[in-house]
């Protein structure tokens, strides 16, 4: 059977316009696809501004804590000429910073890692004798922490928690000052 001449131009004119239909499919979905593309990197470029803004306040907040630290351990008496300075926590490095501080202000240093549930004896009896407790809360037993708490609230001990051991440092900067200005 052949198709009569009608139904040839019938269907030619049927496929230029699924053609055309097909073509304007197309542009449509490139375009969705540039627009989504855009989108992607619009929210990729607030997202890194996002990351930038939290690191800044993490940052901000740090220092801020740093400070009240700082001025926690400021109302420390740097005066510990003949008192006897308890020092808890592992941090070594910041411990003989500590120490050559309070020594070469006339005090004594004492120190306990802190660390040890079974050495609660030890951390009792250097508790005991000390004037002063530095307790670096981030380096030590919970077991300690709340020993170190319980004892200076009953005794009235003055107790100074740092959350990290960079007011140490504080400590160390302002007793330098502090020589150097000639105050003991």
């Amino acid at each position: 059977m052949i198709a009569a001449p009608s139904d040839v131009d019938l269907l030619l004119r049927e496929h230029r316009a699924l053609l055309a239909q097909y073509g304007a499919v197309q542009r449509r979905c490139a375009g969705l696809l540039t627009e989504q593309q855009a989108r992607i990197v619009r929210l990729e470029s607030d997202t890194l501004q996002l990351r930038a803004l939290l690191i800044a306040r993490d940052t901000a907040l740090a220092f801020a804590r740093e400070d009240r630290a700082a001025l926690e351990l400021a109302a420390v008496p740097l005066d510990v000429h003949q008192k006897a300075v308890l020092c808890i926590g592992k941090d070594a490095p910041n411990a003989r910073a500590t120490r050559r501080v309070i020594e070469r202000a006339g005090g004594q240093f004492l120190q306990h890692d802190g660390a040890d549930a079974d050495d609660s004896e030890a951390l009792e009896a250097s508790l005991r004798a000390a004037d002063l407790v530095i307790c670096q809360t981030g380096c030590v037993s919970h077991d300690a922490y709340w020993r170190v708490q319980d004892h200076c609230k009953r005794t009235g001990k003055r107790c100074v928690l740092v959350d990290q051991p960079q007011p140490i440092r504080f400590m160390a900067r302002a007793g330098r000052e502090a020589s150097a200005t000639g105050e003991s």
